[in-house]
């Protein structure tokens, strides 16, 4: 261990490893860090505060990062996050709703439709060329019409 760690009080360090566990939460977010982060600032300060041995501070640190995640996770399970855009990154799903032309007709449920400056491929009812269609849904890369 480096000499300057050993010489450091173990207040320190758990503080020091909680603002760093903090600080990856919004490097990495996954809202895991954070919780076992703020068990670590607990411990610190219940050691800055209270005559407590390393092996204490550990069995402390340990019974925090569990009720930190179990109850982060309880209080998510509760409190959901939403998307303001739900659909940022599935372009097909943002296309429900639009009104398209078809490029090349529907025959036997399958055609394509102009989106934008390209095209996509489509799924529905039989259609002619140049016809215009409503998006109902998305089907991987494939968008779901039916006559507009």
């Amino acid at each position: 261990m480096p000499d300057f760690i050993a010489s450091m009080e173990p207040h320190w360090i758990w503080l020091s490893v909680g603002v760093l566990l903090v600080a990856a939460e919004i490097v990495a977010p996954g809202f895991f860090l954070i919780w076992i982060g703020a068990a670590a600032i607990v411990t610190g300060v219940l050691a800055w505060v209270l005559p407590l041995g390393v092996p204490l501070q550990l069995g402390i640190f340990a019974v925090l990062a569990i009720i930190a995640l179990y109850g982060g996770r309880r209080w998510l399970k509760a409190n959901p996050i939403t998307s303001a855009d739900p659909h940022l990154n599935q372009r097909a799903g943002r296309l429900v709703g639009e009104v398209l032309t078809l490029t090349r007709a529907i025959e036997d449920g399958r055609g394509r439709a102009k989106v934008g400056d390209g095209e996509w491929p489509v799924h529905g009812p039989d259609a002619a060329e140049g016809t215009k269609v409503r998006v109902v849904s998305a089907d991987g890369g494939v968008l779901v019409v039916e006559a507009a």
